[in-house]
């Protein structure tokens, strides 16, 4: 959906003046919502939902050293480097067309996906899409300059994984992720423990490649109905995760379809062993249609509801409505 309100610029003007993290290793949410939420009809209701957020959020972190295109690894996964990283790809972006930043950087920080317990990458597709579908505004190019500087910043490779027997589907391959033996602490001592993957995801060409990732996406949106119970916020990432690979692709050289696939599956396969139940748990159908159940979702105010939901309904199938109904059930609100 073209935004003709202005909104969402005026929401992400009003928002890079603060940092991508808050108490602590906390996520800003606050951009990839208020885009969600434009998207969807919702944005009248964008800068009271930022009222209400903008208490949470803190200034942008000190800068230190500039980021060099010569010496840029050195400053790879440095959290105390994200201004820094941040002011590189604005001035990347403001030299080169944006797709051509995002083909040069996108291979380099694929391997780092899981950083930040995904949230760069999910930002990052939200920034792409804005970009794909509408005007090129200068917000949107700072935003997707925001994006990529915090996934720099973040950057975390997972540990060596040893492969598991091939799973036939998705569906069957999140089932067979073995759950992380200690499921508590925060993300980065539960990806810690992470050991093996079942085989799944290998494209021999850019267009399977892309049929794996809806696959994927609606694998671990529907998986969300049964067990997102385990851990309701953590567990739309699985979902969240490579819907934003998903989202990205029409911008990337098609070479980088494949490698993609795999990143996105790592993503998803390790935010589901770090939280999810061994037991499903029982879930209700819905009788809502799609503009109906994102419109609860945004009066019921919680970023990662709001996001999950906006994935939800880029499956659009029943059992992706129910996952989205299950979200909001799960999660408090906040409005």
């Amino acid at each position: 959906m073209t935004d003709t309100t202005g909104t969402l610029d005026e929401a992400l003007e009003r928002l890079h003046t603060t940092g991508p993290e808050r108490g602590g290793r906390l996520t800003n949410h606050a951009p990839m919502a208020v885009e969600a939420l434009v998207r969807h009809g919702q944005a009248p209701a964008v800068h009271r939902w930022l009222d209400h957020y903008a208490p949470k959020l803190e200034e942008l972190p000190p800068a230190h050293l500039p980021v060099t295109a010569g010496g840029w690894r050195e400053a790879l996964g440095d959290p105390a480097r994200i201004t820094d990283w941040t002011r590189f790809f604005a001035r990347e972006l403001a030299d080169r067309p944006w797709r051509s930043v995002l083909a040069e950087w996108w291979p380099r920080l694929l391997p780092g996906i899981a950083g930040g317990a995904t949230h760069p990458v999910i930002r990052t597709g939200h920034a792409v899409r804005t970009l794909l579908g509408g005007e090129e505004t200068e917000p949107r190019r700072a935003e997707l300059a925001h994006a990529l500087g915090y996934w720099a910043a973040r950057h975390q490779p997972l540990p060596p994984l040893a492969p598991l027997a091939a799973a036939p589907s998705a569906a069957a391959a999140l089932d067979a992720v073995p759950p992380v033996p200690e499921q508590e602490g925060g993300i980065r001592a539960r990806l810690a423990q992470l050991t093996a993957f079942p085989v799944w995801g290998e494209a021999p060409d850019p267009d399977t490649a892309r049929e794996l990732l809806v696959e994927l996406v609606t694998a671990a949106t529907h998986r969300y109905a049964s067990h997102g119970h385990g851990e309701p916020i953590m567990l739309v990432h699985a979902a969240t995760a490579p819907n934003a690979v998903l989202r990205t692709l029409p911008a990337l050289p098609r070479e980088l379809w494949a490698p993609s696939v795999a990143a996105a599956w790592a993503a998803s396969a390790a935010v589901t062993a770090a939280y999810a139940p061994r037991e499903a748990a029982p879930y209700g159908r819905t009788g809502l249609t799609a503009e109906e159940v994102f419109e609860r979702a945004a009066a019921h105010g919680d970023d990662h509801t709001i996001k999950f939901t906006d994935t939800a309904l880029d499956v659009g199938d029943p059992l992706a409505l129910a996952a989205a109904v299950r979200s909001i059930d799960l999660n408090p609100p906040v409005l």
